[in-house]
């Protein structure tokens, strides 16, 4: 991973990071940073980080052409490879030095204008804000319609009510990020992630959305599988993070229903034999192997009950930071 760096005497006062995956965003690279420039000139100290998330294209020709016209606030991270971007967001997050960072897309369909009011409103308290997208400006059937349909579904799933979990125009504490970490295509469920795995206070304000000025959405209905195997596992997680015998439990309540099922089916095939004939073993045989196949989730889930506990109770390891709230 190549980095175009600052000094570290700057990074130690930087206040806010601005963190920008980019992915073949070459021609909107100059104007995304002169956008956020005028959206930050009034505040603290701050630095745009550029993740170029592997662009077939000049996207890092330019970022490093504003990161040497701007070296005070503007620093390029390089990925070897096109990672997605969750790893890029990940990237991102990993190199700021902002005690509050903040992220948005880099095809300027998200507003940098819209980035002071989110910090606003975390100032109130929150730890993450989330901006949803008003008069939203794609496709209805390949982007809008979907979009709606996943939110809900997201919303139900999860327990946590984000309107617009797609938009990536967000602010977050420090503290948050260092106890969520992104992998996969995640990033579609930060606040549901923080709001289990951490306990965060979670406000949503309405952002601005643009038509894509250049280039094509990199995202579509062909990532749909990907979507629900990601919410799959937000579930477990938020579900029996903290308890995981419970899950297994559940596992092992249901192979020894299987093993009953085949038992009793092994017993009638015995009952019902005429003289003469063998006996087979198919069905006693799954009864123990699913007999056998309980007792080991059982203790699968009681070692995963220790190791959890023994965790939470490690020097350093912090419980949640505040109770889980939306705004």
């Amino acid at each position: 991973m190549d980095r175009c760096s600052r000094e570290d005497s700057m990074t130690t006062r930087v206040q806010t990071s601005v963190i920008v995956p980019l992915f073949n965003e070459a021609q909107t690279v100059g104007a995304l940073v002169e956008a956020v420039r005028a959206a930050m000139s009034q505040g603290p100290e701050w630095e745009l980080i550029l993740v170029d998330d592997g662009s077939g294209d000049d996207t890092a020709v330019a970022a490093a052409q504003a990161c040497a016209r701007y070296p005070d606030h503007v620093r390029l991270v390089r990925l070897a490879r096109n990672y997605g971007q969750t790893a890029a967001l990940q990237a991102g997050f990993d190199e700021a030095g902002g005690a509050i960072v903040v992220s948005m897309d880099g095809d300027l369909q998200n507003d940098p204008a819209d980035v002071p009011a989110l910090l606003a409103k975390l100032d109130e308290g929150y730890d993450l804000v989330v901006g949803y997208r008003v008069r939203r400006r794609d496709r209805l059937l390949t982007r809008r319609i979907p979009s709606w349909i996943a939110n809900r579904i997201i919303q139900r799933i999860t327990g946590v009510r984000i309107r617009d979990n797609g938009c990536s125009l967000k602010a977050y504490r420090r503290e948050l990020l260092e106890r969520v970490r992104l992998y996969s295509d995640m990033h579609r469920f930060i606040p549901a992630i923080a709001a289990g795995a951490a306990g965060a206070r979670i406000a949503e304000i309405p952002v601005r959305h643009h038509p894509r000025r250049f280039g094509t959405s990199k995202y579509g209905l062909s990532r749909i599988g990907a979507v629900l195997a990601d919410l799959l596992v937000v579930k477990m997680v938020r579900s029996f993070r903290d308890r995981p015998l419970a899950l297994f439990s559940v596992g092992a309540l249901l192979a020894l229903a299987a093993a009953a099922v085949f038992g009793a089916a092994g017993t009638v095939s015995i009952l019902a034999m005429r003289r003469g004939e063998g006996v087979t073993l198919v069905f006693p045989a799954a009864a123990l192997m699913f007999v056998g196949l309980s007792v080991y989730l059982l203790f699968l889930g009681l070692i995963a009950e220790l190791a959890v506990r023994e965790q939470l109770s490690r020097p350093g390891i912090r419980g949640p930071l505040l109770h889980g709230e939306i705004g």
